[in-house]
């Protein structure tokens, strides 16, 4: 039991080294990241991305995945856009009605696999993903939407002496889910709850977005994280950690007007390294476990 903990406290360790260096390289490559205002939008930057990982990490826990998450939370913001550019402007409303469509989505994900038996959730994720790109052009016309209500704006906008608001709701997400980390309704509804935050975030809602990497970067915060492709591990602490490299890696590729396409091209190697560090973690592990066999024979 005690080597157990020592294991998971040294790969928390890890990351969170990971973290504290790449905030030092970052520091020295340009005065303006170490700035309190910097570090607020890295929280708000981490906000996104933290909340998909909680549903991925449910997904890893049980060796799946979900390719849509990213695509769901999009979708959400674009019915918002939609019955805002209708007329509505109740913000409980729309909130009310974003929860609803992303955990009828999630729904729909959980019984093509566990009814209809397709035989792994990474074909029907991804084709949910196409699916909900095309369905959040569609409810917007392929135009961006704007002037949400300020009740909807204020959960990823609204910030308490700079500090940011959302960050306090992913604080709040991770301890319950820590809690009650099974699959429930609250875990399916996370995805759409994180819709709702993007719209505070930038102020508009586009359909286009449904395609961006939002999945990989959720994927990549669990595993570098802790997380497991083969399932049965994973922590929130671990899950935040991973979502906090991500936000900080994005906000110095900012401040250093690093191109796009590098951009895009580091973070590939992020993810793939990610992976490795998954499968060299297994296999340790595997290693261990065989010696302690041989041990007690």
């Amino acid at each position: 039991m005690k080597n157990t903990k020592l294991g998971g406290l040294s790969a928390y360790l890890g990351t969170l080294g990971a973290l504290v260096i790449l905030c030092i390289v970052l520091t020295i490559a340009t005065p303006n990241f170490l700035t309190y205002s910097n570090l607020m939008s890295v929280l708000k930057q981490t906000t996104f991305t933290a909340l998909l990982s909680t549903g991925m990490l449910l997904c890893l826990i049980t060796a799946g995945i979900d390719l849509s998450v990213g695509a769901n939370a999009t979708f959400c913001a674009c019915m918002c856009g939609m019955l805002v550019k209708g007329g509505m402007t109740n913000p409980v409303l729309l909130i009310i009605i974003a929860l609803v469509a992303g955990t009828i989505i999630g729904l729909i994900n959980g019984t093509l696999l566990t009814r209809l038996h397709l035989p792994h959730p990474f074909v029907s994720t991804l084709g949910m993903k196409n699916f909900l790109w095309g369905a959040s052009l569609l409810v917007t016309g392929s135009q961006m939407i704007s002037n949400f209500p300020t009740g909807v704006m204020a959960l990823g906008s609204a910030t308490i002496g700079g500090f940011p608001i959302s960050f306090i709701v992913v604080v709040i997400i991770y301890i319950l889910m820590h809690i009650l980390l099974t699959r429930t309704a609250l875990g399916r509804s996370i995805y759409c709850v994180a819709g709702i935050v993007s719209i505070g975030r930038s102020g508009i809602c586009n359909g286009a977005n449904a395609i961006q990497p939002y999945d990989t970067d959720a994927i990549a915060s669990c595993v570098i994280g802790g997380a497991s492709f083969m399932g049965g591990k994973g922590t929130m602490f671990g899950t935040i950690i991973g979502a906090l490299v991500i936000a900080t890696l994005r906000n110095g590729f900012t401040l250093l007007s690093v191109d796009s396409a590098v951009q895009n091209m580091v973070l590939g190697l992020v993810i793939i390294g990610a992976v490795l560090l998954d499968v060299t973690r297994e296999a340790m592990a595997a290693k261990a476990r065989r010696k302690e066999a041989g041990a007690k024979a």
